[in-house]
């Protein structure tokens, strides 16, 4: 049998990840980055960045886009604190690609905008 986690356990997980995004004295971000871990684009999260998580699940309060991305190929993500501190990474690919996150076209011209419109965080059950 493999370890599980109640509901209750699942909801304070997710909320201590989500909350790291919350530590310092402004709002983290979600970078999205090249291979190499090369910045391409930058999403604001608000302050809080997660509302409380229910079923094991949190979801991203409303973000602020990058009106002037870097630009490159998107392959993985980093939510950060407001001092650039991991609270969680994962993989970026185009939809129906299975990544973590999945966006429309993972290339990203120079000063494109850049828009985040859904990000939940769910603790493993």
């Amino acid at each position: 049998m493999s370890v599980t986690h109640p509901t209750t356990v699942r909801n304070s997980l997710a909320d201590l990840v989500v909350d790291l995004i919350d530590a310092g004295a402004g709002a983290g971000t979600l970078e999205l980055q090249t291979s190499g871990a090369v910045e391409v684009a930058t999403i604001t999260f608000g302050d809080p960045a997660f509302g409380a998580a229910g079923s094991g699940t949190a979801t991203a309060n409303a973000t602020t886009q990058d009106s002037s991305a870097t630009g490159g190929t998107i392959a993985k993500f980093a939510a950060q604190d407001s001092v650039g501190n991991d609270a969680f990474l994962g993989s970026v690919t185009a939809t129906g690609g299975g990544g973590d996150i999945e966006m429309n076209s993972v290339v990203i011209s120079a000063l494109q905008t850049v828009t985040l419109t859904s990000l939940t965080y769910s603790a493993p059950a």
